[in-house]
């Protein structure tokens, strides 16, 4: 999963389709695991679109999309916000979550 900048992120949101989305900070311990539990469904999903982003560098869009912690794992279809997940409870929740929503 690749790590976006603020213009890769306009991008990728805005395109046709569907976006995924991994919100994190780099001191948070859960989102630590979160990002494996992320790289894991994004195998096993592969024609979704990934990317992730420290919520540290885009303030602006967490207002934006009134992100209320991290983890945090957004669903944007054509520029909007259309799911956001805070409690990863498991690997096969996540996949069934991603694939239920594509």
């Amino acid at each position: 999963m690749n790590e976006l900048s603020k213009p890769e992120i306009e991008k990728n949101i805005k395109s046709d389709g569907d976006t995924w989305l991994y919100l994190y900070t780099p001191l948070c311990g859960t989102c630590q695991v979160a990002g494996k539990m992320i790289s894991i469904v994004a195998e096993l999903v592969p024609q979704v679109r990934w990317g992730k982003c420290d919520l540290n560098y885009i303030p602006e869009y967490a207002a934006d999309w009134e992100i209320e912690s991290v983890p945090c794992l957004l669903l944007f279809r054509n520029g909007q916000v259309k799911k956001k997940i805070y409690a990863f409870q498991s690997v096969p929740f996540l996949y069934e979550t991603v694939k239920n929503s594509t």
